[in-house]
């Protein structure tokens, strides 16, 4: 039963999901623990995988469903509902490609091997801290699931470009993918945590990406000797394709979910500059001002 429980807790928006939803609640309703017209809910709602029968169930004044222990898989549905409902609400230039990637994610079949990282280990409840100021739901339902996740490294870049720091202080961890708890082509979703002061040297890539920033300020710039920006937690970052892009974490982790849209499989590039040294021996606040100038793409 615990399995058809975690079914009909299917979140709403994903690709199938009114179906599955459905089905479960017509195995319930066999068992004696769904009444007819709790049926009926998830019968009309199930053409329409965004639609929640919750609501149907609250607007016809019925009982809700039976819940469902905190498994892995739930705690995992709750990040990805969290994370989604959480993105909705920012506003940047990429905002509609980023809500279309929720609708192109599957619910899990087998879940990924759980892996852990002494960066998580050692950084994450420190950020998690930050973060509960700003999104209290989010980082608890981040808190929950990161037992579950595979944390690890992005590691197409050579060492000697990318920098010790970075290589070794930094962790992320997929929640949809391609080799992820939800199953989607061509986009990412998920987790980065970055060790306090750490710089993340100037870089760009072919997937057009979102940083939603849970923990701040941090520092950015858009281009190899620019100025830096420092921007407050809350604030998103939207990087074109091929956008360059720095990161200087600031006296708290780095935490942010982040999106690639599409052309996942291009790998990130380092774009060089001499001020990497600068940079990472520095703390902020360190001197910056806004730079509008049209990005220089002629690296």
């Amino acid at each position: 039963m615990d399995e058809t429980l975690q079914l009909l807790h299917t979140p709403p928006g994903l690709h199938g999901s009114g179906r599955v939803r459905y089905g479960a609640a017509m195995e319930l309703f066999r068992q004696g623990l769904l009444s007819e017209a709790q049926l009926d809910a998830y019968r009309e709602a199930s053409p329409f995988d965004s639609r929640d029968p919750a609501v149907l169930l609250r607007d016809r004044g019925l009982p809700p469903p039976p819940p469902w222990a905190a498994t892995p898989r739930a705690r995992l549905q709750a990040l990805f509902v969290a994370a989604r409902d959480y993105l909705d609400t920012l506003a940047h230039p990429g905002a509609a490609d980023v809500s279309a990637c929720f609708s192109r994610c599957a619910a899990p079949g087998e879940l990924p091997a759980a892996r852990s990282h002494p960066v998580a280990d050692r950084w994450l409840e420190p950020a998690l801290t930050a973060a509960r100021a700003l999104q209290p739901h989010l980082a608890q339902a981040i808190a929950n699931a990161a037992p579950h996740l595979a944390w690890g490294i992005y590691d197409p870049y050579p060492r000697s470009e990318i920098g010790d720091g970075f290589a070794e202080g930094h962790a992320f961890a997929s929640i949809a993918g391609e080799d992820a708890p939800f199953l989607a082509e061509d986009l990412e979703i998920g987790l980065l945590l970055m060790a306090p002061h750490l710089v993340y040297r100037d870089h760009c890539h072919a997937a057009p990406e979102l940083y939603a920033p849970l923990t701040g300020p941090h520092g950015w710039r858009f281009g190899p000797g620019r100025s830096l920006i420092v921007k407050a937690a809350g604030e998103p970052v939207w990087n074109p394709a091929l956008q360059p892009h720095l990161t200087k974490v600031g006296q708290v982790p780095f935490l942010c979910l982040f999106v690639w849209t599409r052309d996942v499989k291009e790998p990130a590039r380092v774009i060089p500059a001499g001020d990497w040294a600068a940079l990472e021996t520095a703390a902020l606040p360190i001197p910056v001002q806004q730079d509008l100038r049209p990005a220089d793409r002629s690296w």
